[in-house]
């Protein structure tokens, strides 16, 4: 009447996929949420709040201004994966920030510089 084990092993299955999904909604949460805790947008939705009196509409506004990037971003990077090589991307991923690194090093040391 069908293998005693094949139970256990969808069991072990069902584990895993559940832990992988809250590990990753967790790593995603936290990494937003950190990201995003009083950055320019954040600030601007606080002076937008404190200028119209109307928290409801600019909480609205803000969290579909989010949700709309967000997807934006979701789209474009399972594009990307879909069409690049996870290494060759990893690299040029790299190369950008590094670049981006050095760039923003740089300006800082010449704005000390001339101040």
């Amino acid at each position: 009447m069908g293998n005693p084990n094949s139970n256990s092993q969808l069991d072990k299955t069902d584990t895993n996929d559940s832990s992988s999904f809250f590990s990753i909604l967790f790593t995603t949460f936290s990494t937003i949420f950190l990201a995003e805790l009083a950055d320019k947008t954040q600030l601007a939705t606080l002076m937008l709040s404190a200028q119209s009196g109307r928290p409801i509409i600019i909480f609205i506004g803000a969290a579909l201004a989010l949700i709309s990037t967000s997807l934006l971003g979701v789209l474009i990077g399972r594009w990307i994966a879909n069409n690049f090589p996870k290494e060759r991307f990893t690299l040029l991923s790299g190369v950008i920030m590094l670049s981006l690194g050095i760039y923003l090093v740089t300006q800082g040391f010449i704005d000390f510089i001339q101040n």
